[in-house]
């Protein structure tokens, strides 16, 4: 299965490489035996990267005096050896914290710095993300090297609003809802206001599969992307695969890289 045409270039990338599919780097893979205890560091990004990812997923918070910091969780409490949350701290103050017991709590500027061939899938995590990730995406003139989701409908929605449509996004869960459920991908993208570019979604909830095959042909359908997390098995991996879908999120880059490369789906960009 082909995939659309998007008009974005960060997705379209995959069409210059035909039978491939977007290969993303889940907290810089944060279940790779090499970098256990580092998710969103720069070590673990740099592992993926050397496995030859060049999409890599990463979550963004925002500190008290504004910096952008590329870190799962509120509070730095679960992997670091410091605790506060971020909202509350200095960047200064979150530069004493080790995640891992080593590695420091990286910037957004120093992930795009640091691999400057890359693009990332960025998640907003907090409610003052937004507003600073619009204004760090113009001031780095970084357009085209950023998808942004969010599972809140008022942040993406503001983050939208403020990239007037340059940047790609990914589907709210509520858009993700009219893609899953209406009769018509084309239909779904009238009633979400041609907002989603792809369509970023778990393989099940519950019971409840959402990475359907009719999810997969409504939204190309619509000329929309359909990215599935977070997975890590291989037998989910070829499934979906099977399924048409156009990118696959990892926490375990080595095996998604085994997979793809034994299926011939593997995009080497070396």
């Amino acid at each position: 299965m082909t995939p659309p045409r998007t008009g974005y270039p960060y997705l379209d990338e995959v069409l210059r490489h035909p039978g491939t599919v977007l290969a993303f780097a889940h907290r810089g893979g944060a279940a790779h035996p090499d970098v256990l205890g580092l998710e969103n560091t720069l070590a673990a990004f740099r592992v993926a990267s050397s496995l030859g990812y060049d999409y890599l997923e990463t979550d963004v918070h925002v500190t008290r005096d504004g910096v952008l910091l590329a870190f799962h969780d509120r509070a730095l409490d679960r992997v670091s050896d410091r605790g506060g949350s971020l909202a509350d701290l200095t960047y200064a103050e979150v530069r004493e914290a080790l995640v891992g017991g080593r590695e420091r709590v990286p910037t957004l500027a120093e992930l795009l710095d640091a691999f400057p061939d890359a693009r990332f899938n960025i998640d907003l995590k907090s409610a003052g993300a937004g507003p600073a990730l619009a204004a760090f995406v113009d001031e780095h003139r970084a357009w085209d090297r950023v998808l942004v989701g969010s599972f809140s409908r008022r942040r993406l929605n503001e983050f939208r609003r403020l990239t007037r449509g340059r940047v790609p996004t990914s589907a709210h869960p509520l858009e993700i809802a009219a893609f899953r459920l209406l009769p018509s991908g084309r239909l779904a993208d009238v009633l979400t206001r041609h907002r989603v570019a792809a369509l970023q979604v778990p393989y099940r909830r519950g019971r409840w599969v959402v990475a359907t095959p009719g999810l997969v042909r409504r939204a190309h359908a619509a000329g929309k992307h359909v990215h599935v997390w977070t997975i890590d098995a291989p037998d989910e991996m070829s499934l979906l695969l099977d399924r048409g879908v156009d990118g696959l999120m990892t926490d375990r880059t080595d095996i998604l890289r085994r997979v793809l490369t034994e299926r011939g789906q593997w995009r080497d960009v070396t």
